[in-house]
């Protein structure tokens, strides 16, 4: 049994304990997943006895490549190929992916099934995704080397008058012309006061001796991400922003060591908030301690408050501490983790110093 059917056998003893009789798999990551199917236009129903890839003439010799041993059904338009091909399993109840059906789709998909019960679901493939195999940690591990010697690569560039988007576009060329890999998000390189913000875009903003710069990358390695953040000072740094990067480092030093198999999500969240807080930057730090990292950048599980799933051994995810002041910059320190049954081992591994590195 190759990964790709372990993983339709994992779905349907999940699909046994709902009410439905197959799975509606529209979301592009998820039908990838489940069949190594890359194409853009697609998707994929499951029931007990088959699972069939739904596409156009455009990727019919493609779906034969990646997909050989799923059945292909050739359609021309969505909704009246996608329901033929329910009507044809005989499936009298459907779940399909809540968060990824629009409600125009949906009216459209019910019209043309009359007798044909919908049922929502939420994150039935997606909850699959959180455990790696053997085959998706390798990838995800050689993502992270990309990526972290093209976070190194822009730390080396880092002067001031050099702008922001000269450096995203020097992540970008080393990513991609050097190390043969595609981008798994746009970089991110922010500086000054613009440093506080979280999403940055880069702009033409040129570096100057005082500012605080963020520095955020991920390369993708044959369909699996990484994701890795570094902050330094240029020139010169005030006592504020050495303050709030040695908290960072703190916190996130505590909440790497903190990693267990069987804590909950909001657990380790809370040791990192935890250390932010009594430090008097709770109200900085707004956005959750991580995310879970594969085929998607941002995927579960979700390490932030109110987050009771339990990590796993196999699992992903970044552990990323920020503090924003506007007036003061930003800091974000970001690692990609393997969560192992004790402890976790670390993907990412550019240089990250207990005080705030100034260039």
């Amino acid at each position: 049994m190759n990964a790709y059917q372990q993983r339709l056998a994992c779905l349907r003893a999940a699909l046994r304990t709902m009410e439905a009789q197959c799975l509606l798999v529209s979301t592009p990551s998820n039908v990838r997943y489940l069949s190594g199917f890359t194409g853009s236009y697609g998707a994929l129903l499951v029931n007990q006895d088959a699972a069939v890839l739904i596409s156009d003439f455009r990727y019919r010799f493609q779906a034969a490549d990646q997909a050989p041993d799923l059945d292909f059904v050739e359609i021309q338009r969505w909704v009246p190929g996608v329901a033929r091909a329910i009507r044809d399993l005989g499936c009298a109840t459907v779940a399909f992916e809540a968060a990824q059906l629009t409600y125009q789709i949906h009216a459209q998909v019910a019209a043309e099934l009359a007798g044909v019960r919908l049922v929502p679901s939420e994150g039935m493939v997606e909850k699959l995704r959180m455990i790696k195999d053997r085959e998706e940690i390798a990838r995800i591990e050689h993502a992270a080397a990309i990526s972290s010697a093209a976070v190194e690569r822009v730390l080396a560039l880092t002067r001031p008058g050099v702008s922001e988007r000269e450096l995203a576009l020097a992540a970008e060329d080393y990513i991609r012309k050097e190390a043969g890999a595609d981008i798994a998000f746009d970089p991110i390189v922010a500086s000054g006061p613009r440093a506080a913000q979280c999403h940055a875009e880069p702009g033409a903003r040129e570096l100057s001796a005082g500012d605080m710069v963020v520095v955020d990358v991920g390369a993708k390695w044959e369909g699996y991400g990484a994701d890795i953040t570094r902050t330094i000072a240029v020139g010169a740094a005030s006592a504020q922003q050495r303050e709030i990067y040695s908290i960072c480092w703190r916190a996130q030093n505590a909440a790497l060591n903190d990693v267990k198999a069987g804590m909950s999500c909001a657990a380790l969240d809370h040791t990192a908030r935890s250390l932010i807080d009594e430090a008097g930057y709770g109200e900085s730090f707004g956005h959750g301690l991580g995310h879970g990292v594969g085929l998607d950048t941002h995927e579960l599980p979700r390490l932030t408050r109110g987050e009771d799933v339990p990590l796993s051994a196999n699992m992903t995810a970044t552990v990323e501490p920020g503090i924003y002041k506007p007036e003061v910059g930003g800091v974000r320190l970001e690692d990609l983790i393997l969560v192992t049954p004790d402890g976790c081992r670390i993907l990412t591994h550019a240089a990250k110093p207990p005080e705030l590195p100034v260039l």
